[in-house]
């Protein structure tokens, strides 16, 4: 059966913008083609898909504030796009949107090691940042397991974090200024290289707000001087609950790791038959490190260890040398790319007090019974950060809706506890109608009354954030 053609008027229309496009950037910078935009239909969420309008890949946040304006006069969304490494449907088009993607925007525009920052374009990604200052000492601290790839834009829209912040924090720590483009082109400069700026924290405001305020061009990044040294040791336990009241421990007795990572056997076993790191065969690992020089590391770790052999570990390893620590880290890092191996899966991305660690693993085991799908712990447990990894098989009817409820549960869990439903991955179009289990209706008001005061046409990103009537209406006007 033929498809019917598509309405004249929407082809007007779709040309009119793409020539206006082209009047403020260079004709490879707007993507228009059909079969390219399907490059730009959905980031890591692949499970949701929908092809823009088109695509524009600017250089400059003067480049980016001519397209935004034309946005603006036409009515036209915009969704802006990092790496598209979202995990929760952050970058996300609708089928009359454009994209604004940030990846020609990577260069290190200053560097100052006194003062202890770097200013770069967004489109840089977070592990290239401390490659442009690791020879002289320095690193940048956020680390997320996507780090290879995704862009310091996505870390500043999702407030990211990673293996290392525990000790460094996630990128509110570490970001001390932005340009941003609003979604009438205007260019305006928030915070800066100081430690702290005069009036009200717009910065704080800024940072994890899913591209729903502006969309941020340039950022000024906190680098701090590399450690003298770092060390882990693997831990392993006979059950989840254990490791998790291990985790609690620690914390408790006032120790500050740099990192606590946390694995289950079936993140375990797919793990090291990937990237086969010398993982002990047991219900539950975990990764914990610390830094600092050789005394100080002793230190805490003899008080980590000690606190370990509380809970009759399986085994318990320190690591001898770089090359063994840096194995123990690949496994760690490789965690998500095995399990895909595997499997189709959805990645969850819930927060908790660290104390309830021990009873949510347990639930979440109960629930994986009752609803008959497998699920794969991998989380940094010194924030309670927690990654599920929710297997189930994309090709089979029915599985997908399944493995949203069950997710949608163990969210709910998550709030139930006192934490919340989202960390380091953002709401998106994943979360957004959960955001009712969380907020009460004049809380959400309240936030998105905020965007009404940077977005009042609710152009940037459309339909993500806030339960999907709520935004349309709004954006309805």
């Amino acid at each position: 059966m033929e498809m019917p053609a598509p309405d004249a008027s929407i082809l007007d229309r779709k040309a009119r913008i793409v020539a206006r496009l082209q009047t403020v950037l260079p004709l490879d910078s707007v993507i228009h083609d059909e079969r390219e935009t399907r490059a730009y239909e959905c980031d890591a969420l692949t499970a949701y898909k929908c092809p823009p309008l088109c695509a524009v890949l600017p250089s400059s946040t003067e480049e980016v504030s001519e397209v935004l304006k034309i946005c603006h006069d036409e009515g036209v969304p915009v969704v802006p796009r990092g790496s598209g490494t979202s995990l929760a449907g952050g970058a996300l088009p609708t089928a009359d949107s454009v994209i604004l993607g940030v990846a020609r925007m990577n260069e290190v525009l200053e560097t100052d090691y006194d003062n202890r920052f770097i200013r770069v374009q967004t489109g840089r990604t977070n592990l290239s940042v401390t490659g442009a200052v690791e020879t002289d000492g320095f690193f940048y601290a956020p680390d997320p397991s996507s780090q290879l790839a995704c862009a310091i834009a996505g870390n500043i829209a999702m407030n990211s974090g990673g293996a290392h912040c525990l000790k460094y924090g996630v990128t509110t720590n570490n970001l001390m200024g932005v340009t941003l483009v609003m979604m009438d082109g205007t260019i305006t400069e928030i915070g800066g290289a100081y430690l702290d700026s005069a009036g009200y924290d717009l910065l704080g405001l800024i940072c994890g707000s899913e591209g729903q305020l502006g969309v941020v061009t340039e950022a000024t990044l906190r680098i701090l001087p590399k450690p003298e040294g770092a060390r882990p040791v693997l831990m392993g336990f006979d059950s989840n609950e254990v490791a998790g009241a291990c985790v609690s421990d620690i914390i408790k007795a006032g120790v500050l790791p740099v990192a606590i990572e946390f694995m289950d056997r079936p993140v375990i076993r797919a793990t090291e038959a990937f990237a086969k790191a010398g993982y002990p065969d047991c219900e539950a690992l975990l990764i914990v490190e610390v830094e600092g020089s050789e005394a100080e590391i002793d230190e805490q770790l003899g008080l980590i260890m000690q606190i370990a052999r509380k809970h009759n570990p399986v085994e318990l390893r320190q690591s001898t040398s770089p090359e063994e620590s840096a194995a123990i880290w690949l496994g760690r890092k490789s965690a998500f790319g095995a399990m895909g191996q595997i499997n189709d899966y959805m990645c969850l991305d819930g927060t908790i007090p660290v104390s309830e660690l021990p009873f949510v693993l347990k639930r979440i085991g109960e629930m994986s019974k009752e609803y008959g799908l497998d699920v794969g712990n991998v989380f940094h447990a010194g924030d309670g950060n927690m990654h599920p990894l929710i297997l189930f098989d994309a090709n089979k009817e029915g599985d997908l809706e399944l493995c949203e409820a069950f997710g949608a549960d163990i969210l709910r869990l998550c709030v139930e506890v006192g934490g919340c439903l989202t960390g380091e991955h953002g709401v998106g179009i994943e979360k957004r109608d959960l955001m009712v289990d969380q907020f009460a209706p004049e809380d959400l008001n309240v936030q998105m009354k905020i965007k009404d005061v940077f977005d009042p046409k609710w152009l940037l990103n459309p339909s993500k954030v806030f339960p999907l009537a709520a935004s349309e209406s709004r954006r309805a006007g």
